[in-house]
């Protein structure tokens, strides 16, 4: 009965994480080891891409409104610090095509349409791609890390299992400690996984978003420049 008293007295108020990771099994160590990195590295994704796409989406308004009322649209898109801007690129695109299909006569307006509009449909996916180029990982880490988790719970609760067979005990006081452990693996999987879930959902949103803004940019431009050949 002291014995007993003593146990109770002597067990923390409340659970302690870096106490369950120190006492875990070096496996299951490696495993939250793995997940905490894979969480940091998901939220500075997270902080880096919203500011990203914030300044993006600014720097895109301002540059659509200017593009529009300007006389000289070569000048434009090739101004120091524009060159950074998505629909900068994808104006240049268009102009360069522009510039080779216009400088031989006669012009083949049909021709000239097409490669204008696929040199600038090219650019806005390539422009697509490199903004959700990280986003992989945060579709990688919602998808796995659970699975990650669940594995270092399966080897903690297989390590309690040895210990009871060791001890030759089943007492709960035996594996209570190496189950806590594992199922703490699995928390730091979910800690790991709903944030990039929820980021990379919203993200996808926000670059589908961007993209189409693009095309209709695209679209709009190549509209100009094929009233612009039937002047040749």
């Amino acid at each position: 009965m002291i014995t007993s008293l003593s146990l109770l007295s002597a067990a923390p108020a409340r659970l302690d994480p870096l106490q369950l990771f120190m006492q875990a099994d070096v496996v299951v160590q490696a495993v939250m080891t793995g997940l905490i990195l894979a969480s940091i590295w998901v939220w500075m994704i997270v902080v880096s891409f919203s500011l990203r796409i914030g300044r993006l989406e600014s720097a895109e308004r301002q540059f659509e409104d200017d593009f529009w009322q300007a006389e000289d649209f070569d000048s434009l898109t090739g101004g120091r610090g524009r060159k950074a801007i998505p629909a900068s690129r994808v104006a240049q695109a268009g102009l360069e095509e522009w510039k080779r299909s216009t400088g031989r006569r006669p012009v083949d307006r049909d021709g000239a349409r097409q490669r204008i509009a696929g040199a600038m449909e090219s650019r806005v996916a390539l422009e697509a791609d490199e903004l959700a180029e990280r986003l992989n990982f945060l579709a990688t880490t919602g998808s796995v890390a659970p699975f990650v988790g669940l594995f270092g719970t399966v080897w903690g609760i297989m390590n309690s299992f040895f210990q009871i067979g060791t001890q030759e005990s089943s007492s709960l006081a035996v594996v209570a400690p190496g189950i806590s452990e594992a199922l703490f693996a699995t928390a730091i999987g979910l800690f790991a996984a709903i944030p990039a879930v929820i980021a990379y959902n919203r993200f996808s949103h926000r670059v589908n978003r961007f993209e189409a803004r693009l095309q209709r940019f695209a679209d709009r431009f190549h509209a100009a420049l094929s009233r612009e050949l039937e002047k040749l």
